[in-house]
C-alpha cells in the first residue's frame, strides 16, 4: 500500500523558523523590501513625529509603505484585505515581519500620508532610468476609465434636485400637520416610552434627504457662478487689452466696454464667493446642530458624514477664494483640466447639470458601450519597457486638453523631451500641434477617428474646413515612416491600461474626491512601474 509523507497540522516549530526560507529567492516581496529600503520617506517620517510622543508606538513607516505598494502590486487595495493577508498569506506575513496592523491603522497611514506616497513616483521612475529602462525614443498618450466609488444611480440633475425638494417639502408639511391634527392621540402615536416630542422617524428620513438635496443644490449653483465669475473676469481681461491697444476715437468705447466689463466680473466674483461661504455656514451650522444630539451610534455615524460634508465645502470656499483672486492665473499651465458644469447666461446651473451624492468630483463618463460613474485616468508611457513616465487623472471626458499638462509632466519627471510623441485623435487639436513643435519632439497626432482596417490618418473632414496644421499632421501620417511611427502607438500606451485593470483587478478607486483620487492613480502607477522594474532585473 502506498504510503503518504507525514503530514500533523498541530506539529509545532522545533526551531525558530526563518520567514525568508517560506519564500523562493527573488521573490517580489523581497524586492519590495530593497525597493522601499532606498527610498527618502522624510516626509511621512517627519508628520509621524511631528505628533505626541504619548500613546501607543505605530508601525513602521518603511513597512506600511512597502505593505501599501505591495498590495497595490498584486492587486490587494482594501484595508481589510491587507490586514486579513498579514494573517492568511505568506507573503504578506513575510513582508510585514508577521506583524498584523488592522485594517483601521492601514487606512489612516494611507489617507494620511497618501500624497506622499504618491510623491515616491518620480524616485521611482529615477530608478527605472538608472536601470536603462526609459528611453525616450518613442513615448505615447493615452487614457483610460476607472470606476469612482460611487454609484452612477446616486447622480441626480438640478431640474430634478428642485422638483424633490418641492416633493418632500410638501411631504414634510402634510406630515407635521397631520401630527398636529392627531395631537390628542400622541400616546398611542409615539409610545408611552416617549416624551411625546420626537419626530416620527418616517418624517426625520424625508428631511435628512431634504438636507442632503438642499447641499447639492447649493454646491451645483456654487460652482456654476464660480465659472461664470472666471468667464465675466476673462471678458473683462480681453475688453482692458483691447482698450489698452485702441487709439483715437475707437479708445474711449473700448474703454468704456472695459469698464463695464470689469464691473460685471466684480459682481460675479462676489456672487461666487457669497454662494461659496453661504454653503460652508450652512453644513457648519447642521453639523452643529447634529453634534447637540448624537446619542445613538446612527446619530453620530450622520455627524461624522456631516463633517465631512462642512471639510468639503469649506475647501471648496478656500478654493474659489484663491482661483478667483486677482493675482490667480485664471489656469496653471501643469494643471490638469476638469469638468466644468453646464451654465446659463446668467451663471446658473443648467436643468441637466448633474452632481452624484457619493464623491461629488466623479463625473459620468462614456465607457466602451455604456456609461459609468467615474475618473478619466491618463499615462505617458515609454516604449522601450513600458514604464509610465507621468500620471493624472480628472473628471473631464474630453482627453483633448490632457495633452499639455501631461506631456509637461512627462519632461518634468525626466529631464529630457522625448525624441518621438504619438495620440491618438482625441488630443488633436491645432493649439496641441503648435505645443509639441515648439517643445521639440516629434509628434504624430490622428487627425480623425479610425475605423477597423483604415488608417487613422483618414479625415472625414473636407479639404476647405480643415485647417493647415490639420493637412500638414495628416499629410504627416501618410508618409510611410509616419505610418511606422503611429501604428505602434497602440502596443505601447495600451497594454499599461490592460496589466492594471485585467491583470491586478484595479477597476475602482477606492478613495474619493479629486485630490485623493490623483494620488491613488499615482499610487497605482507606482506599482506599475515596480512591476516592470523588478521584472526587468530578475531578467
Amino acid at each position: 500500500m502506498k504510503s503518504y509523507r507525514p503530514w500533523d497540522p498541530d506539529q509545532s516549530f522545533l526551531f525558530p523558523p526563518a520567514p525568508r526560507d517560506w519564500l523562493p529567492e527573488g521573490h517580489l516581496v523581497f524586492f519590495v523590501l530593497d525597493l522601499v529600503a532606498g527610498l527618502d520617506l522624510s516626509e511621512i517620517e517627519g508628520v509621524i513625529h511631528a505628533k505626541d510622543a504619548r500613546g501607543n508606538r505605530p508601525h513602521d513607516p518603511r513597512m506600511m509603505s512597502a505593505l501599501v505598494l505591495y498590495g497595490y502590486c498584486v492587486g490587494v487595495t482594501s484595508s481589510r484585505r491587507l490586514e486579513r493577508a498579514t494573517h492568511e498569506d505568506v507573503a504578506f506575513r513575510v513582508l510585514s515581519g508577521d506583524q498584523h496592523p488592522d485594517h483601521t491603522a492601514i487606512s489612516t497611514f494611507r489617507k494620511q500620508h497618501l500624497h506622499a506616497l504618491s510623491g515616491l513616483f518620480v524616485q521611482v521612475l529615477r530608478l527605472c532610468q538608472q536601470a536603462k529602462l526609459v528611453k525616450l525614443g518613442h513615448v505615447a498618450l493615452d487614457g483610460t476609465k476607472l470606476r469612482a466609488n460611487a454609484s452612477k444611480h446616486k447622480a441626480m440633475s438640478h431640474a430634478r434636485m428642485m422638483k424633490s425638494e418641492q416633493e418632500l417639502m410638501a411631504e414634510v408639511e402634510a406630515m407635521l400637520q397631520r401630527a398636529e391634527e392627531i395631537d390628542a392621540a400622541e400616546d398611542e402615536l409615539y409610545g408611552k416610552d416617549k416624551r411625546g416630542d420626537e419626530l416620527p422617524e418616517e418624517l426625520r428620513r424625508r428631511e435628512s434627504r431634504l438636507k442632503k438635496l438642499a447641499e447639492a443644490r447649493q454646491a451645483l449653483e456654487a460652482e456654476a457662478a464660480k465659472r461664470h465669475a472666471k468667464e465675466k473676469r476673462e471678458l473683462a481681461e480681453k475688453a482692458q487689452k483691447k482698450a489698452a491697444g485702441a487709439k483715437g476715437k475707437a479708445q474711449a468705447k473700448a474703454e468704456e466696454r472695459a469698464d463695464d466689463a470689469l464691473f460685471a466680473a466684480e459682481c460675479s466674483i462676489e456672487t461666487a464667493l457669497e454662494l461659496a461661504a453661504e454653503r460652508a455656514e450652512t453644513t457648519r451650522r447642521e453639523t452643529q446642530a447634529l453634534e447637540q444630539r448624537a446619542d445613538t451610534p446612527a446619530e453620530r455615524k450622520l455627524v461624522t458624514q456631516a463633517r465631512q460634508t462642512q471639510e468639503r465645502a469649506e475647501r471648496d470656499l478656500e478654493r474659489t477664494r484663491i482661483e478667483l483672486s486677482s493675482s490667480a492665473d485664471s489656469h496653471a499651465q501643469s494643471e490638469l483640466p476638469e469638468h466644468c458644469i453646464v451654465i446659463d447666461a446668467e451663471g446658473n446651473p443648467m436643468p441637466r447639470a448633474q452632481r452624484n451624492f457619493t464623491d461629488p468630483d466623479s463625473r459620468i463618463l462614456k465607457d466602451g458601450g455604456g456609461y459609468m460613474q467615474g475618473y478619466n485616468c491618463q499615462a505617458v508611457v515609454d516604449e522601450a519597457h513600458q514604464i509610465i513616465i507621468a500620471a493624472g487623472a480628472s473628471n473631464q471626458a474630453p482627453d483633448v486638453e490632457y495633452l499639455k499638462p501631461m506631456l509637461e509632466a512627462a519632461v518634468t519627471n525626466c529631464g529630457a523631451t522625448p525624441a518621438v510623441f504619438t495620440a491618438d485623435a482625441g488630443y488633436w487639436s491645432d493649439e496641441n500641434a503648435r505645443f509639441c513643435e515648439g517643445l521639440g519632439t516629434d509628434a504624430y497626432i490622428a487627425t480623425g477617428r479610425q475605423k477597423h482596417g483604415v488608417h487613422a490618418s483618414g479625415d472625414p473632414v473636407s479639404r476647405g474646413h480643415r485647417s493647415e496644421l490639420r493637412s500638414q499632421m495628416r499629410d504627416k501620417l501618410q508618409t510611410e515612416d509616419g505610418k511606422a511611427r503611429y501604428a505602434r502607438r497602440k502596443a505601447v500606451a495600451e497594454p499599461p491600461f490592460g496589466q492594471i485593470k485585467e491583470v491586478r483587478g484595479i477597476r475602482r478607486f477606492l478613495l474619493r474626491g479629486m485630490e485623493q483620487v490623483r494620488d491613488e492613480w499615482s499610487l497605482i502607477c507606482i506599482s506599475h512601474n515596480i512591476l516592470k522594474l523588478f521584472r526587468a532585473q530578475a531578467t
